[in-house]
């Protein structure tokens, strides 16, 4: 567990975590909030008020680079015209990075990451690392940060996608916690604030799906509480592929937040809402929340925009 107090969980009486239902939606501003997001934003939302627990947003912006103008004022503009509302102020990741740098210090002093001076063309195009500088004893400074993982199975059962395995050894090898010019890898960053931020629930898109056996493994290493997950099936563009920023999905229309809101929920297949204000939809919404209804698989058929 986290040595450092600051980075504790808030204690019950009788010094116990609290026990209870916390979700988030935690969009990347690489670009606008698209159909896709929003069923994300949903499902997430419903889930969290259907079982009277908390909900709240996080903007992950480690990756400044990659972060598109007006992306953030965008999603900020686009919680309000949805009638969302968080139970909490919204973090900006970019804002905690003295945060994830003191979790990478921890873990160096624990033994659990090294220095890597690997370059992608010397990788070339094995995707699984192979340990190369793992006992090389290199200065952290001006170099990636790996973690180690061990020949195991991690497993979880995803409550849509059900069972879901994988030897992180064997299928990835090492991962980066910390990019050569020093950005703070996603995957580092949301075992951090999910944990500092007491989530217990994740709902996401089932393009995640294979980054939760490594987020389970930072968890196991650092201590954390184990989470429960739910991935949802995506929706699709007319060439089959999922709605996302790369494939210039169209940014949602705020004016037809109604409209759109009661779109999100016929894909998830929930229960019909009249049209009315989108916080009334919404608390209409989760409400009659039904995980049962929402498709199987990873992709939300008949869903092309």
């Amino acid at each position: 567990m986290l040595s450092n107090p600051s980075l504790a969980l808030p204690l019950e009486k009788g010094g116990k975590v609290a026990e209870h239902y916390v979700g988030r939606f935690a969009p990347s501003p690489t670009g606008p909030l698209h159909f896709g997001s929003l069923i994300t934003a949903v499902a997430s939302y419903c889930d969290a008020r259907a079982h009277h627990g908390k909900w709240l947003v996080r903007i992950e912006d480690t990756d400044i680079p990659r972060i598109y103008p007006g992306s953030e004022e965008h999603i900020l503009r686009s919680m309000d015209a949805f009638g969302f509302d968080p139970d909490a102020e919204i973090i900006f990741q970019k804002d905690r990075l003295d945060i994830y740098q003191s979790v990478i210090e921890q873990l160096h002093a624990q033994g659990w990451v090294y220095a890597c001076q690997c370059t992608r063309k010397m990788l070339g195009s094995n995707h699984i690392y192979q340990g190369t500088c793992r006992n090389l004893n290199l200065p952290l400074e001006h170099q990636a940060i790996r973690v180690k993982v061990n020949d195991q199975m991690i497993c979880f059962t995803d409550q849509l996608q059900g069972p879901h395995c994988s030897n992180l050894q064997d299928d990835l090898g090492d991962f980066v916690l910390k990019r050569r010019d020093g950005i703070i890898n996603y995957q580092l960053a949301v075992v951090v604030d999910d944990y500092l931020q007491g989530m217990t629930h994740v709902v996401r898109g089932a393009d995640l799906l294979d980054n939760t056996e490594r987020q389970i493994w930072l968890g196991k290493i650092l201590g954390y509480p184990e989470l429960q997950y739910m991935h949802l099936p995506l929706a699709m563009n007319d060439q089959g592929q999922k709605l996302s920023k790369q494939n210039m999905a169209q940014a949602l229309d705020l004016s037809q937040a109604p409209q759109l809101l009661q779109q999100a929920l016929r894909a998830l297949h929930q229960l019909e809402v009249e049209l009315d204000s989108p916080a009334i939809m919404l608390q209409q919404a989760a409400a009659q929340w039904s995980v049962q209804h929402i498709p199987q698989g990873t992709a939300l058929q008949g869903i092309y925009l």
